[in-house]
């Protein structure tokens, strides 16, 4: 697929009629925009919990508009044990997640030792296009790509549906 007919991820998202998950499976992402706030974690132990705020207007109105319109919005972690201080922020912050629309739960990593699992991070649009996301090794954005073919499809959503099965609610996995 060309550059120029792929869509940008709130293009994508907008794009969903049923269903939007999401598969996270890193321990640390270190992307440019998230940096002053998890600093300020580390720091102070707080979080930026206003859905409002300027932190998360790039995402709380694309979730609600999606969840408005019907789509079923899931994301699953899987996470290493003990957690870094990364995923101790996230976990903090989930409830912004979770107020908006998405349905959030956590895997330990010991409990996906059986799972034939995608290389990368993903989203899945309706059971039917992929998008991978790709990260340099100290955990920031290195691109992405999108993928529809029918085999990777079944792959990607039988990885996520067994993850999902596993995975511990976020109201019942405290840190």
């Amino acid at each position: 697929m060309s550059q120029s007919s792929v869509p940008d991820f709130a293009e994508l998202l907008r794009s969903a009629q049923h269903t939007a998950v999401h598969l996270e499976m890193r321990d640390v992402y270190s992307v440019g925009n998230e940096k002053d706030s998890f600093e300020d974690f580390l720091r102070t132990g707080r979080t930026n919990l206003d859905a409002d705020s300027p932190f998360w207007q790039g995402w709380t109105p694309l979730v609600r508009e999606t969840v408005a319109r019907g789509v079923q919005m899931r994301r699953a972690r899987i996470i290493s044990e003990p957690v870094t201080d990364y995923i101790r922020w996230e976990h903090a912050l989930t409830p912004v997640n979770i107020a908006v629309g998405e349905q959030v739960r956590w895997l330990p990593r010991r409990l996906a030792s059986d799972i034939a699992l995608p290389g990368n991070d993903l989203w899945l649009i309706d059971d039917r296009r992929v998008m991978f996301h790709w990260f340099t090794g100290d955990g920031d954005w290195a691109g992405h790509e999108f993928n529809d073919d029918h085999d990777v499809v079944k792959m990607v959503l039988a990885a996520f549906e067994t993850v999902w099965e596993r995975a511990i609610d976020h109201e019942k996995f405290p840190l």
